[in-house]
């Protein structure tokens, strides 16, 4: 039932909205060549310096180049078609991966509070020249990944946990530009901590984002645009249904809905065989109403609930 359309490449996009997985993949790619770079010259300027601020924050990409790798690994796991026991395929590696972002997104929020706790309390002396030559290279780097994964499809809870990683960087990276800038005129060395907490900050909002949405995913929660009320009564208005129970909606990955219920039908469904008639009304209301084409059906009679031990509303 799925309708698609075509794309400027020629790809097919269905009609979720989904946008094609090799774009995103190259988007993805091109975000995690342009941090490696720049991480790989950070730390031979660190070498060159002897500077153990750059070297830490060099760690600090790190962890982005671990999420954008991840990232791309677990959109290719999701590519990969249904097989065996994988019956849905490995969609929500997307989903797993989003949560791992949001995971390391608080342990390096966690990790830069400690640092900038410190050095409130004890500040250091810093090179403020070499801070702001750092951290402008880091706006121009992670503005160019954050333009680039923009322009992807962040409907994906994978792409958008990636795009969050970077775009926190590239918010990190203007704060430290500002704190090395007040560093230079006004010799002030708490402003660097002070940047550092504002960045905390923006770490915790992306984490608890990603968290939220991918816990959503993986503790099957009904998708936050479907009210159940209202998908009841939409099945209760097709002709010759009785009622419905056992309702349950999910999601499989990023814009991926799925829905299963049991249907009570009347009684002349089955002795007329109207009961096929009455499974494409069903379909045909889920999918124009709450785009939701992935739904199963047990059209049952009056008495059928009897039977079902584990039956609920």
């Amino acid at each position: 039932m799925q309708r698609h359309d075509q794309t400027q490449d020629g790809t097919k996009r269905d009609r979720h909205g989904h946008a094609p997985r090799a774009s995103d993949e190259r988007a993805l790619a091109m975000s995690l060549a342009l941090v490696v770079s720049f991480m790989i010259a950070e730390v031979a300027v660190a070498v060159v310096s002897h500077s153990v601020a750059l070297f830490a924050d060099a760690g600090h990409m790190l962890t982005d180049v671990g999420a954008l790798a991840a990232a791309i690994v677990a959109a290719r796991l999701a590519a990969r078609p249904a097989h065996g026991v994988w019956t849905y395929g490995l969609k929500r590696a997307e989903i797993l991966a989003a949560a791992g972002n949001g995971i390391a997104l608080v342990v390096v929020a966690a990790l830069v509070s400690f640092g900038a706790v410190a050095r409130l309390i004890h500040p250091v002396k810093v090179a403020g020249t070499d801070m702001l030559a750092v951290a402008l290279a880091g706006v121009v780097v992670n503005l160019l990944a954050t333009s680039i994964l923009a322009r992807a499809n962040r409907t994906s809870l994978n792409v958008e946990g990636a795009f969050r990683h970077v775009a926190t960087d590239l918010a990190a990276f203007i704060a430290t530009a500002a704190a090395a800038v007040a560093i230079i005129v006004t010799g002030f060395r708490r402003a660097d901590p002070i940047a550092s907490l504002f960045v905390v900050a923006l770490l915790l909002v992306a984490a608890y984002g990603l968290l939220r949405e991918s816990g959503r995913v993986l503790l099957e929660a009904a998708p936050a645009n479907v009210a159940l009320d209202e998908v009841r009564q939409h099945m209760l208005g097709v002709p010759h249904v009785a009622e419905v129970h056992d309702l349950h909606v999910w999601t499989l990955t990023s814009n991926l809905p799925a829905l299963s219920a049991h249907v009570v039908v009347e009684e002349c469904c089955f002795a007329e065989n109207h009961a096929p008639r009455v499974l494409d009304e069903l379909q045909a209301c889920l999918v124009g109403h709450f785009d939701v084409e992935h739904s199963t059906f047990q059209l049952e009679d009056a008495g059928h609930l009897d039977h079902e031990s584990g039956a609920h509303p």
